[in-house]
């Protein structure tokens, strides 16, 4: 395991126990908890993207913000729509802040996962081309997405500009150079991990895949991830790849936490359906004293399989729990993952 991020959805909500009651609380605790996670030696700090819920939705402004208050953590989403983007507006936006972070943006995309209202991304003004599903529609919004960032250009010149221009066709400014190969697919089925590691991202496993077999979560996972790997030596590209996965991990160290995650250690994987016709698998989540957490993680296979795992928080209970959490990870858990 070489690093450890966190993973925020982002939610608020005017509920007596919760410390983000608002949007403004969550965007600027996003912040905060970004800057104290770097202070702790944390990896990443990477933010779920929702539309139309009390969560994270925009994610640029806040990408930005927290690049230009921190000087190394990496900077992410795990996922971003792309059913609800603007390819070429998308370029600007995360190429600006790319460039604000010093070039520690590692951007997670993907088709999406079910919404909270129907067909979402029609709302925005998008609809999938005739023969196209709507997942067909955000895999191409991606590869338009993946072709803009190289930085070629592709527009042809006015004659009669404002400004002077370069010579040759123009390409979207600013250009953040090395963004295209940090963007990392979310992929909950073998199929899209494979489509992935073909066109030459990064993979983003979270905590729950279509079921395609029947075995338990982390070995599905780790199959996925295995296959994710094999067609990216097929496909020959010049660069090692990264994987991530995301669990809900939590070190009992005292009775605040025994009170909030006593508990939740205890269950099991459970099966369901996040589609009418998709029946996914959903990881359990680890709840236990360090020691006995060090056994159980150990016997995840598609944490041994990855290279970056990413600590799901519940972010309504503040910043400085949340830290209290993510050091408690990284104090007595993570060295015997092989983490630093």
């Amino acid at each position: 395991m070489k690093k450890i991020g966190f993973l925020s959805f982002g939610h608020w909500s005017d509920h007596p126990s919760y410390l983000t009651r608002t949007g403004g609380d969550t965007l600027l605790q996003s912040i905060d908890l970004s800057v104290a996670a770097e202070e702790i030696g944390l990896d990443g700090a990477y933010f779920r993207v929702h539309h139309f819920a009390r969560q994270l939705a925009s994610p640029f402004p806040l990408l930005a913000a927290i690049g230009a208050k921190t000087n190394s953590i990496e900077i992410g989403t795990g996922v971003i729509d792309m059913r609800y983007e603007n390819p070429l507006y998308m370029v600007e936006d995360a190429s600006a802040a790319d460039l604000i972070a010093g070039h520690r943006l590692q951007l997670g995309i993907s088709r999406g996962s079910p919404e909270q209202v129907i067909e979402g991304w029609r709302h925005f003004g998008y609809e999938p081309k005739e023969g196209e599903t709507d997942a067909d529609m955000g895999r191409r919004k991606a590869m338009e997405f993946l072709d803009k960032l190289k930085g070629e250009g592709f527009a042809e010149p006015n004659p009669y500009p404002m400004f002077p221009n370069p010579p040759g066709l123009l390409r979207l400014e600013p250009y953040a150079d090395g963004l295209r190969d940090r963007i990392w697919w979310g992929a909950a089925s073998n199929a899209t991990a494979i489509w992935a590691a073909e066109n030459g991202m990064n993979l983003q496993s979270s905590t729950l895949k279509f079921d395609e077999n029947g075995k338990p979560f982390h070995i599905q996972q780790a199959e996925q991830i295995r296959l994710y790997k094999e067609a990216w030596k097929k496909s020959g590209h010049g660069r090692e790849p990264r994987v991530s996965v995301s669990r809900s991990i939590f070190a009992i160290v005292n009775d605040q936490d025994r009170y909030y995650f006593g508990q939740q250690g205890k269950g099991d994987d459970s099966f369901g359906y996040i589609e009418a016709d998709k029946r996914a698998v959903f990881g359990r989540s680890y709840a236990a004293e360090p020691d006995l957490l060090i056994k159980e993680l150990a016997n995840d296979e598609a944490i041994q399989e990855a290279d970056t795992l990413l600590l799901t928080i519940p972010n309504t209970l503040g910043v400085d729990y949340n830290i209290h959490v993510l050091s408690s990870i990284l104090e007595h858990v993570a060295p015997a993952l092989g983490w630093k």
